[in-house]
């Protein structure tokens, strides 16, 4: 009976001793292993992307242009057909320029005093300039483009009185700056201008110079009023067409030219019309 307590007595030992051990592993003190082994490592899942609508960003609007065809050299004959067998009706300084409307065998189209004309090629560049966003505009300049070469004539007969009526004698066979100006927004536009350089300057709303856009009046004064005071210093007016260009008449033939140093020094102002 002695030895069967002692064998139970030494078995509760030995199983307390064990499970103390046990329990003084899990504690971590001293531990020899990683956690990591045991239960591996613990990673969260990855986030899903959130859809994002993609967003096609519009292109800004290309601007309008209108090609006009530049001279390179003095000269220039300017003729009734595509080719060198057609009659000379004018001829083409350089650097000065006219409407394209189109290309025919190495001969680009034009308008020349309100005529279809052909100048070669080998003698032309075609330049871009930006068109107005204002049809009234590019309509008043279409008129004036067509007629281009048309001698100029100091007190030509004005095609209206400044009222809309009228004048008789009127012709398109020769302007004066001012009588052109009046000519071109009454076709283009159907607008009144007066009748003169120093009449027309009250009309339409002044702008300045770094605000000039294709399609305003352009004043200016020259070497014989440029000592007169107030409006009788104005002796020339021009429609602006951008990049430094103007179409006008004075001393010789309506064309379209770039604004010399000189006349910029005669510049008074501009007036926006339309």
């Amino acid at each position: 009976m002695k030895i069967k307590n002692l064998a139970a007595i030494f078995a509760a030992i030995t199983l307390s001793a064990t499970l103390g051990g046990c329990a003084a592993s899990s504690s971590g003190d001293g531990a020899d292993f990683n956690q990591d082994e045991i239960y591996g490592e613990v990673t969260a899942p990855p986030e899903e992307e959130p859809d994002v609508p993609s967003v096609s960003v519009p292109e800004p609007p290309k601007k309008k242009t209108v090609s006009y065809i530049s001279v390179t050299r003095d000269g220039v004959n300017i003729r009734a057909g595509a080719g060198t067998g057609y009659s000379a009706v004018g001829t083409a300084e350089k650097s000065t320029m006219y409407e394209y409307i189109g290309e025919e065998e190495g001969w680009y189209k034009t308008k020349y005093r309100n005529k279809t004309v052909y100048i070669s090629k080998k003698y032309c560049v075609v330049t871009e300039m930006t068109k107005s966003d204002n049809e009234r505009i590019e309509a008043v300049i279409a008129e004036g483009t067509s007629q281009l070469g048309v001698p100029y004539v100091y007190g030509a007969v004005r095609l209206h009185d400044g009222n809309g009526n009228f004048l008789k004698g009127f012709s398109t066979n020769a302007f004066d700056c001012s009588s052109l100006m009046q000519y071109m927004f009454y076709k283009g536009a159907n607008k009144l201008l007066q009748v003169n350089t120093r009449t027309q300057v009250s009309q339409g709303k002044k702008v300045s110079k770094s605000d000039l856009k294709r399609g305003d009046l352009m004043f200016f004064t020259n070497a014989s009023r440029k000592d007169k005071v107030g409006v009788e210093r104005i002796g020339h007016v021009a429609i602006y067409l951008g990049d430094n260009y103007i179409l006008h008449t004075a001393s010789d033939y309506a064309k379209i030219e770039q604004i010399s140093p000189t006349r910029w020094s005669y510049y008074i102002q501009a007036n926006r019309m339309i």
